[in-house]
Protein backbone atom coordinates (compact mmCIF):
# COMPACT_ATOMS: atom_id res chain seq x y z
CA UNK A 1 0.00 0.00 0.00
CA UNK A 2 1.57 3.50 -0.85
CA UNK A 3 1.64 6.12 1.11
CA UNK A 4 -1.64 7.95 1.61
CA UNK A 5 -3.26 5.16 0.41
CA UNK A 6 -6.42 3.94 1.90
CA UNK A 7 -6.67 0.21 2.57
CA UNK A 8 -9.59 -1.02 0.90
CA UNK A 9 -12.29 -2.63 3.49
CA UNK A 10 -15.19 -4.00 1.49
CA UNK A 11 -18.53 -5.43 2.37
CA UNK A 12 -18.87 -9.01 1.57
CA UNK A 13 -22.12 -9.80 -0.23
CA UNK A 14 -22.74 -13.42 -0.08
CA UNK A 15 -25.75 -14.54 -2.72
CA UNK A 16 -27.24 -18.15 -2.04
CA UNK A 17 -29.33 -20.57 -3.63
CA UNK A 18 -33.29 -18.77 -2.40
CA UNK A 19 -35.29 -17.30 -4.85
CA UNK A 20 -35.23 -13.41 -4.67
CA UNK A 21 -31.78 -12.43 -7.01
CA UNK A 22 -33.68 -8.90 -7.12
CA UNK A 23 -32.99 -8.48 -3.57
CA UNK A 24 -29.24 -9.19 -3.95
CA UNK A 25 -29.05 -6.74 -7.11
CA UNK A 26 -30.94 -3.74 -5.38
CA UNK A 27 -28.37 -4.26 -2.20
CA UNK A 28 -25.34 -4.25 -4.57
CA UNK A 29 -26.31 -1.51 -6.42
CA UNK A 30 -27.10 0.49 -3.57
CA UNK A 31 -23.88 -0.17 -1.67
CA UNK A 32 -22.14 0.88 -4.53
CA UNK A 33 -24.43 3.94 -4.88
CA UNK A 34 -23.07 4.61 -1.41
CA UNK A 35 -19.30 4.38 -2.43
CA UNK A 36 -18.84 1.21 -0.53
CA UNK A 37 -16.36 -1.67 -2.00
CA UNK A 38 -17.84 -4.98 -2.15
CA UNK A 39 -16.49 -8.13 -2.13
CA UNK A 40 -19.11 -10.12 -4.23
CA UNK A 41 -19.52 -14.82 -3.86
CA UNK A 42 -21.90 -16.28 -5.69
CA UNK A 43 -22.98 -19.63 -4.84
CA UNK A 44 -23.14 -22.48 -7.22
CA UNK A 45 -26.53 -22.86 -6.31
CA UNK A 46 -28.06 -19.42 -6.77
CA UNK A 47 -26.19 -19.33 -10.09
CA UNK A 48 -29.14 -22.00 -10.97
CA UNK A 49 -31.58 -19.54 -9.36
CA UNK A 50 -30.06 -16.81 -11.70
CA UNK A 51 -30.33 -18.25 -14.82
CA UNK A 52 -34.29 -19.42 -14.01
CA UNK A 53 -34.85 -15.49 -12.67
CA UNK A 54 -33.32 -13.76 -15.18
CA UNK A 55 -32.19 -15.86 -18.05
CA UNK A 56 -28.42 -14.87 -16.88
CA UNK A 57 -25.47 -17.43 -16.65
CA UNK A 58 -23.12 -16.15 -14.14
CA UNK A 59 -19.73 -17.49 -14.99
CA UNK A 60 -16.78 -16.97 -13.00
CA UNK A 61 -14.40 -16.26 -16.17
CA UNK A 62 -16.95 -13.65 -17.42
CA UNK A 63 -17.99 -12.50 -14.12
CA UNK A 64 -17.91 -8.24 -14.82
CA UNK A 65 -20.14 -8.81 -18.15
CA UNK A 66 -22.83 -10.73 -16.59
CA UNK A 67 -22.80 -8.92 -13.19
CA UNK A 68 -23.02 -5.39 -15.44
CA UNK A 69 -25.97 -7.34 -17.03
CA UNK A 70 -27.24 -8.52 -13.96
CA UNK A 71 -27.47 -5.33 -11.79
CA UNK A 72 -29.24 -3.63 -14.84
CA UNK A 73 -32.22 -5.62 -14.65
CA UNK A 74 -35.26 -4.12 -12.76
CA UNK A 75 -37.07 -5.83 -10.44
CA UNK A 76 -39.85 -6.45 -13.04
CA UNK A 77 -37.02 -8.28 -15.62
CA UNK A 78 -36.69 -5.09 -18.14
CA UNK A 79 -33.27 -5.17 -19.01
CA UNK A 80 -31.24 -1.53 -19.09
CA UNK A 81 -33.44 -0.26 -15.85
CA UNK A 82 -30.05 0.97 -14.28
CA UNK A 83 -26.59 2.10 -14.83
CA UNK A 84 -24.50 0.93 -12.44
CA UNK A 85 -20.56 1.19 -12.39
CA UNK A 86 -18.98 -1.88 -11.12
CA UNK A 87 -15.38 -1.50 -10.75
CA UNK A 88 -15.59 -1.17 -6.77
CA UNK A 89 -16.55 -4.89 -6.92
CA UNK A 90 -14.04 -7.73 -6.50
CA UNK A 91 -15.60 -11.77 -7.06
CA UNK A 92 -14.07 -14.79 -5.39
CA UNK A 93 -15.50 -17.85 -6.97
CA UNK A 94 -17.78 -19.84 -4.35
CA UNK A 95 -15.44 -22.53 -4.36
CA UNK A 96 -11.94 -20.43 -3.26
CA UNK A 97 -11.46 -21.37 0.19
CA UNK A 98 -8.25 -19.58 0.15
CA UNK A 99 -9.82 -16.29 -1.64
CA UNK A 100 -9.88 -13.43 0.93
CA UNK A 101 -12.86 -13.33 2.63
CA UNK A 102 -11.98 -17.23 4.45
CA UNK A 103 -9.80 -15.38 6.96
CA UNK A 104 -10.25 -13.55 10.06
CA UNK A 105 -6.98 -11.01 9.38
CA UNK A 106 -9.07 -9.88 5.62
CA UNK A 107 -10.02 -6.53 6.37
CA UNK A 108 -13.61 -6.22 5.72
CA UNK A 109 -16.50 -4.28 7.46
CA UNK A 110 -19.41 -7.03 7.81
CA UNK A 111 -20.81 -9.13 5.36
CA UNK A 112 -24.63 -9.51 3.80
CA UNK A 113 -26.17 -12.51 2.56
CA UNK A 114 -29.31 -11.66 0.53
CA UNK A 115 -31.12 -13.87 -0.57
CA UNK A 116 -29.86 -16.18 2.47
CA UNK A 117 -31.91 -20.16 1.59
CA UNK A 118 -32.79 -22.41 4.78
CA UNK A 119 -29.76 -24.48 4.10
CA UNK A 120 -27.08 -21.28 3.49
CA UNK A 121 -28.99 -20.51 7.10
CA UNK A 122 -28.18 -24.06 8.72
CA UNK A 123 -24.86 -24.43 7.21
CA UNK A 124 -23.44 -20.64 8.57
CA UNK A 125 -25.83 -21.98 12.22
CA UNK A 126 -23.58 -25.05 12.31
CA UNK A 127 -20.37 -23.34 11.23
CA UNK A 128 -19.84 -25.88 8.11
CA UNK A 129 -17.91 -23.78 5.93
CA UNK A 130 -18.46 -26.39 2.84
CA UNK A 131 -18.00 -23.23 0.64
CA UNK A 132 -16.73 -19.53 0.47
CA UNK A 133 -20.33 -18.15 1.14
CA UNK A 134 -20.60 -20.20 5.02
CA UNK A 135 -16.58 -19.38 5.71
CA UNK A 136 -16.76 -15.86 5.15
CA UNK A 137 -20.02 -16.09 7.10
CA UNK A 138 -18.10 -17.95 10.01
CA UNK A 139 -15.27 -15.73 9.77
CA UNK A 140 -17.56 -12.47 10.32
CA UNK A 141 -19.17 -13.64 13.21
CA UNK A 142 -16.00 -15.02 14.88
CA UNK A 143 -14.41 -11.54 14.26
CA UNK A 144 -17.65 -9.84 15.56
CA UNK A 145 -17.85 -7.85 12.49
CA UNK A 146 -21.86 -6.79 11.19
CA UNK A 147 -23.56 -10.27 9.46
CA UNK A 148 -26.79 -9.17 7.84
CA UNK A 149 -28.88 -12.94 6.96
CA UNK A 150 -31.48 -12.19 5.00
CA UNK A 151 -33.74 -15.40 4.66
CA UNK A 152 -36.12 -15.61 2.21
CA UNK A 153 -38.52 -19.15 2.48
CA UNK A 154 -42.06 -19.59 3.51
CA UNK A 155 -43.35 -21.38 5.42
CA UNK A 156 -40.26 -22.01 8.13
CA UNK A 157 -40.04 -25.24 10.17
CA UNK A 158 -38.83 -25.62 13.46
CA UNK A 159 -35.24 -27.04 12.42
CA UNK A 160 -34.98 -23.76 10.61
CA UNK A 161 -36.39 -21.70 12.76
CA UNK A 162 -33.77 -22.97 15.32
CA UNK A 163 -31.09 -22.28 13.41
CA UNK A 164 -31.76 -18.68 12.94
CA UNK A 165 -32.41 -18.26 16.52
CA UNK A 166 -28.84 -20.08 16.85
CA UNK A 167 -27.77 -16.80 14.52
CA UNK A 168 -28.97 -14.66 16.63
CA UNK A 169 -27.50 -15.65 19.42
CA UNK A 170 -24.40 -15.52 17.74
CA UNK A 171 -24.66 -11.90 17.12
CA UNK A 172 -26.10 -12.25 13.43
CA UNK A 173 -29.20 -9.82 12.77
CA UNK A 174 -32.01 -12.11 10.84
CA UNK A 175 -34.06 -10.10 8.42
CA UNK A 176 -36.46 -11.92 6.54
CA UNK A 177 -37.07 -10.66 3.00
CA UNK A 178 -40.73 -9.42 3.89
CA UNK A 179 -41.27 -6.32 1.93
CA UNK A 180 -43.59 -3.87 3.49
CA UNK A 181 -46.43 -1.56 2.32
CA UNK A 182 -46.71 1.67 4.44
CA UNK A 183 -43.92 3.30 2.61
CA UNK A 184 -46.23 3.54 -0.92
CA UNK A 185 -44.76 1.46 -3.14
CA UNK A 186 -46.56 1.06 -6.35
CA UNK A 187 -43.83 -0.75 -8.19
CA UNK A 188 -41.96 -4.72 -7.56
CA UNK A 189 -38.80 -2.56 -7.51
CA UNK A 190 -39.90 -0.27 -4.53
CA UNK A 191 -40.77 -3.59 -2.52
CA UNK A 192 -37.28 -5.47 -3.40
CA UNK A 193 -35.89 -1.68 -2.73
CA UNK A 194 -37.88 -1.96 0.80
CA UNK A 195 -36.33 -5.28 1.83
CA UNK A 196 -32.71 -3.85 0.47
CA UNK A 197 -33.05 -0.88 2.33
CA UNK A 198 -33.72 -2.49 5.97
CA UNK A 199 -30.83 -4.74 5.29
CA UNK A 200 -28.54 -1.56 4.88
CA UNK A 201 -30.41 -0.24 7.66
CA UNK A 202 -28.73 -3.01 9.67
CA UNK A 203 -25.41 -2.27 8.64
CA UNK A 204 -25.68 1.28 8.96
CA UNK A 205 -25.46 2.18 5.17
CA UNK A 206 -27.13 5.23 3.84
CA UNK A 207 -29.47 4.84 0.83
CA UNK A 208 -32.51 6.63 -0.01
CA UNK A 209 -34.10 3.16 -0.95
CA UNK A 210 -37.37 3.97 0.22
CA UNK A 211 -39.99 6.35 2.04
CA UNK A 212 -39.22 6.19 5.63
CA UNK A 213 -41.96 6.10 8.49
CA UNK A 214 -42.67 9.52 10.13
CA UNK A 215 -45.58 8.92 12.58
CA UNK A 216 -48.36 10.32 9.77
CA UNK A 217 -51.27 8.09 9.02
CA UNK A 218 -51.47 8.41 5.30
CA UNK A 219 -48.09 10.11 4.79
CA UNK A 220 -46.63 7.51 2.45
CA UNK A 221 -49.98 7.39 -0.06
CA UNK A 222 -49.76 7.40 -3.45
CA UNK A 223 -51.44 10.63 -4.62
Amino acid sequence: MKPGETRRAPWIVGVSGASGTPYAAAVLRALLDAGQSVDLVVSRASRLTLLDETGISFRDAHWGDDLREWLSLGADGKPSTFDVDITGVRHWSAGDLAAGPSSGSYPAKGMLIVPASTACVAGVALGLSKDLLQRAASVTLKEGRPLVVAVRETPLNGQTLRHLVALDDAGATVLPASPAFYAGATHIQHLVDFVAGRALDAVGVPHRLYRRWEGELGGSRPA
